[in-house]
């Protein structure tokens, strides 16, 4: 295959490959999906253009717009910037235009990377202080551009929410991208404690549509999301024939500013950039797979049995002792899940990890070892950056005038932790990091865990501390209030505290990685505050929603699915009312569409229902688990509001077997619906098997299944059906 490429005068034939070198300034990095051309101008670089192969390019009018000045010894210095050609490098993968200011030295790299053949491109930003003083540097944004757009062509804009809490209504928002948009979507690891309209999104964004509207431009266009779990924003507007994106750190409150010490370099969080086709879903299908390729854990993803069932023990609250937690492994083991998890309750005392000798006489590590012995992996709540008033020795006392300058803030006389939230310590504090690393490492290792769980609020929302590596606070635009038993600090040094404290985090998870290369980190977080691609790139899964009924889990994963692997997405099973056993299955299967984790005393469970479940996980681990891992996702209902139909599809193009998961809802006027099914052949021939038997088996055409429908009748109402579907030839 080859391919030409012409910008200016510039021509040139080049055998396919993943780059083709445009001339000295300029280039173009390729994956199935993606074609980006890049041009370093002398004073900036340009992202020239966005393709999706086979369809029109979206333009890019603006070169990327570098930081202005920096402060040298309290005074503004303006920059100018110059493109140094010797030290830019530019290869068949990688693409970094190097940007040199000499006074103030400082070395700018902007650099693009592919790691997959197919799907996103990666970007970011490297500033290096090569000079001998402390340097402030303002706000440089990952990356910003301004697509030209016929101001007729239709474009739509998707996001989707974090569950966090509780899933709103909508959750996942398509809206029009017309004339006068604007909109700005933030992410962080806590969300607005105080306001929480409009709720975070997950950091990513897709725009559908084309600048030059073809017969299909609704089913193609791009998407960006951003590798970081500190404060960040996605903003876009559109005016005429100009959509304006930024993409990067969040700039609020502002003004931005952080320090570089010679030596030092400050990076901009990683974003990734895609075109696309087939609309949302065929977006998802790609990025899905090359998160879990990129981003994910190899060694988590080589182990057939990921991802797992687990028995939780906040079924109980925080009542959990040694006799619950020995007689619900006996329970896990007959059940056959894989993994029996301690939730909160076990410990000390907030701030003081070790297990509560009243309820854990033995300890903990009896307790992982009895889990081993019945074949279950052994998992472990912690909320390991929340201090509180124990005085055990090893605990973290917020009152210790050692630890006191770890607190983003003084503490009231009469401050008390919450029963499973202290005050959170700022783990940019080199002191604290290295702290954590070792209490996280005893945690791991004394306890015999096999499963880390993460919750609270793990980096700090805020901090008026002036000593600390972050920018400090503004007196005059500063705000303490208390929530949830903590004290919250917001400034205009709040993106640059989130900034290091996250780095921080991230060090301290890569070590355990290395040092531990088995062991799984789940993402809690007050359940789907921290579903973020940077977090995907430093845990196994993501407890998705705070919020466990079975609406809720459906709906959190609808959202959330469209972005992440469905295996990385934990849904929790909590009581809920099951007068029929139809109602139970629709319970458990509401949250075993991705990672699946019980969470109510199951020896409350009837021996009806005991069976029940012991079938449900049998058939989980037997059959729903591969695809759950390894097959395509449809969203082929609209988003869940239980009240209709709502429905997902599963398609192994590989193995040409699938599932639907068909849930009714309360409605007493629709007892059949019909699923458009997606990415089958028209011409293919598929064997359906309802495993309720709602319906007798059948063959019936690809095409009838893509236009007429799959038929799923339920007479009852808050019930389920599972149909199965494969290749008839096969």
């Amino acid at each position: 295959m080859w391919c030409a490429t012409r910008i200016g005068w510039i021509s040139l034939l080049c055998l396919s490959c993943s780059i083709c070198i445009l001339g000295q300034t300029s280039a173009r990095l390729q994956t199935s999906d993606t074609d980006l051309v890049l041009e370093a101008g002398p004073t900036a670089p340009r992202l020239i253009s966005l393709g999706v192969p086979g369809q029109p390019k979206w333009e890019n009018r603006a070169s990327e717009v570098l930081i202005p000045s920096a402060e040298v010894s309290d005074k503004p210095t303006p920059l100018y910037w110059t493109f140094n050609r010797e030290a830019s490098q530019i290869g068949e993968q990688r693409v970094a235009l190097v940007y040199d200011s000499a006074s103030p030295p400082l070395r700018l790299t902007w650099e693009w990377r592919t790691r997959q053949t197919y799907g996103p491109i990666e970007h970011q930003i490297r500033i290096e202080n090569l000079g001998g003083q402390e340097i402030w540097i303002p706000m440089q944004d990952s990356v910003a551009f301004n697509f030209q757009v016929d101001p007729l062509a239709p474009l739509e804009n998707l996001f989707v929410e974090k569950g966090a809490n509780t899933p709103s209504p909508v959750g996942t928002h398509q809206v029009a991208l017309a004339e006068g948009y604007h909109w700005t979507g933030t992410s962080s690891t806590y969300g607005d404690l105080r306001d929480n309209d409009p709720r975070e999104i997950i950091p990513w964004s897709l725009v559908q549509g084309s600048p030059n509207p073809t017969k299909d431009s609704a089913q193609t266009g791009w998407y960006a999301g951003i590798e970081f779990s500190g404060r960040t924003r996605i903003s876009m507007a559109r005016e005429k024939d100009s959509l304006q994106v930024a993409i990067g750190l969040n700039p609020d409150p502002a003004p931005f500013r952080t320090r570089l010490a010679p030596g030092e370099v400050f990076e901009t969080p990683v974003v990734f950039l895609s075109g696309f086709r087939d609309g949302a879903d065929g977006a998802g299908n790609v990025l899905r797979r090359w998160v879990r390729a990129v981003l994910g854990n190899p060694e988590t993803w080589k182990n057939p049995n990921y991802p797992l069932v687990v028995n939780n023990s906040w079924g109980g609250g925080m009542g959990v002792n040694e006799e619950i937690a020995l007689r619900m492994i006996r329970d896990s083991a007959d059940t056959g899940v894989d993994m029996f998890h301690v939730d909160a309750g076990w410990f000390r005392g907030v701030g003081d990890w070790y297990p509560n000798p009243q309820k854990f006489p033995h300890g903990l590590a009896v307790i992982a070892d009895d889990a081993h012995k019945h074949g279950l992996k052994f998992g472990l709540w912690v909320d390991w950056t929340q201090a509180g008033l124990s005085t055990e020795p090893g605990a973290l006392n917020a009152r210790d005038p050692k630890l006191r300058d770890w607190m983003v803030t003084d503490l009231s006389a009469d401050w008390k932790p919450e029963p499973f939230k202290g005050q959170t310590i700022d783990l940019g504090v080199p002191e604290a990091k290295q702290w954590a690393q070792r209490e996280v490492e005893r945690i791991v290792t004394d306890y015999h865990l096999d499963m880390l769980e993460h919750d609270g609020y793990l980096v700090a929302h805020g901090c008026d501390r002036t000593d600390h590596p972050h920018a400090p606070p503004d007196p005059l635009n500063k705000c303490i209030y208390k929530s949830w038993g903590s004290y919250w600090v917001d400034s205009s040094n709040s993106t640059d505290v989130s900034y290091h404290a996250v780095r921080a985090y991230y060090d301290i998870y890569a070590k355990m990685r290395h040092d531990h290369p088995g062991l799984l980190f789940e993402i809690c977080n007050d359940g789907g505050r921290m579903v973020d691609f940077g977090s995907a790139s430093h845990g196994d899964y993501f407890s998705i929603t705070d919020t466990y009924d079975p609406l809720s889990n459906r709906r959190a994963f609808y959202d959330t699915s469209h972005v992440l692997p469905a295996a990385m997405l934990e849904s929790y099973i909590e009581k809920w009312p099951t007068p029929h056993t139809e109602n139970f299955r629709y319970m458990l299967r509401s949250g075993m569409m991705g990672w699946l984790t019980i969470m109510t005393d199951t020896n409350a469970w009837s021996p009806e229902q005991h069976a029940e479940a012991k079938k449900e996980i049998d058939l989980y681990k037997k059959e729903l688990r591969s695809f759950i891992r390894d097959a395509s996702l449809y969203h082929i209902s609209p988003r869940p509001d239980g009240v209709h139909w709502d429905g997902i599809q599963y398609w192994d193009s590989n193995r040409q077997r699938g599932v639907v998961y068909a849930f009714r809802g309360t409605t007493e006027e629709e007892r059949m619906h019909s699923y458009r099914l997606q990415g089958l052949q028209a011409w293919g021939r598929y064997l359906l098997k309802f495993y309720d038997h709602s319906a007798p088996d059948r063959t019936v055409t690809g095409r009838e299944l893509m236009t007429q429908g799959l038929k799923v009748i339920l007479p009852l109402a808050n019930s389920s059906e599972l149909i199965f579907i494969e290749d008839a030839a096969h």
